[in-house]
């Protein structure tokens, strides 16, 4: 067993679910601050707080191009995939953005060989194959919607699925050497520029909503829980794991998820939840055993 694997696996396993609970943090604070503005709030905090612990850590040291291929990187996974993911969204519907970005791990499947020269193994493919059935369980196809007026939507949301592979594989490619803390938070810079555009268009076109005490805690949450330690884990998942195997961690997030929902919301658990789960979790053992 690979010295990283356990506390890769718990790392990608933190961040899904974390991000799996970020859910109903995000339906608050939605409603007063727009995806876009929101989001740029959110890199800015985490690179922030991820900023005050590299104050305090020996200094990295990175080549300028290093240096531009984390931002670069960056922007595919903060600037391109969440912005499909928010705009996909709003043009087709929650459900389907669940079900369509849970392909998420086959795209990393396809991507790893290409860009790390990461082979499959029968074990991983089984174990991926057994994680997606499960998460298709969890999540219910039923539920989705494929009305041709939700066509450009789904369509979004398959480009956030492929964009975030993209940028998980490349996190694994561009974090071997230095120091990941670092890494993470010039790759979280990476998403502004996007972002910052776009939030200022919100600014200017919709503005913002009553700002309380909750909606600033929601907003720490997301930047500093969601953003700065999530991101984080994320990529330590990247960096420790092969990235087959770290990227079937992401089906922990509709998971925890439907879990919150039903404690928070009154959302029904069904059978065929209960049954995704298991599934999920047997795909990781077989992926563990690796």
């Amino acid at each position: 067993m690979p010295k990283r694997l356990l506390p890769g696996l718990l790392s990608g396993l933190a961040a899904a679910s974390i991000w799996g609970g970020m859910y109903v943090v995000s339906k608050a604070v939605l409603e007063v601050i727009p995806p876009f503005s929101l989001l740029s709030s959110r890199l800015i905090l985490g690179a922030l707080s991820l900023g005050i612990v590299i104050l305090f850590r020996p200094r990295a040291a990175f080549t300028l191009q290093q240096v531009w291929q984390m931002f670069l990187v960056g922007f595919v996974g903060y600037g391109v995939s969440l912005g499909f993911q928010f705009v996909g969204t709003k043009l087709s519907t929650a459900s389907n953005g669940a079900l369509v970005t849970s392909a998420t791990p086959a795209f990393v499947a396809l991507f790893a060989p290409l860009l790390l020269n990461e082979r499959l193994t029968k074990r991983q493919v089984l174990a991926l194959v057994i994680a997606t059935i499960g998460v298709v369980a969890v999540i219910d196809p039923r539920t989705a919607e494929l009305s041709p007026h939700l066509f450009l939507g789904n369509l979004l949301l398959l480009a956030a699925a492929l964009t975030w592979a993209l940028y998980s594989v490349l996190v694994r490619k561009v974090s071997q050497n230095g120091d990941l803390v670092t890494a993470s938070a010039i790759m979280l810079l990476g998403g502004l520029p996007t972002s910052l555009l776009f939030g200022a268009w919100e600014m200017t076109t919709q503005g913002l909503g009553t700002i309380t005490p909750g909606v600033i805690g929601g907003v720490l949450f997301l930047g500093i829980i969601s953003t700065a330690i999530a991101m984080f884990l994320w990529n330590y998942a990247f960096a420790a794991l092969p990235a087959a195997i770290a990227s079937l961690t992401f089906f922990a997030q509709p998971v925890v998820g439907t879990i919150l929902g039903a404690t928070f919301l009154g959302e029904r658990i069904t059978p065929l939840f209960l049954l995704g789960g298991l599934l999920i979790g047997i795909g990781l053992i077989v992926a563990g055993k690796e």
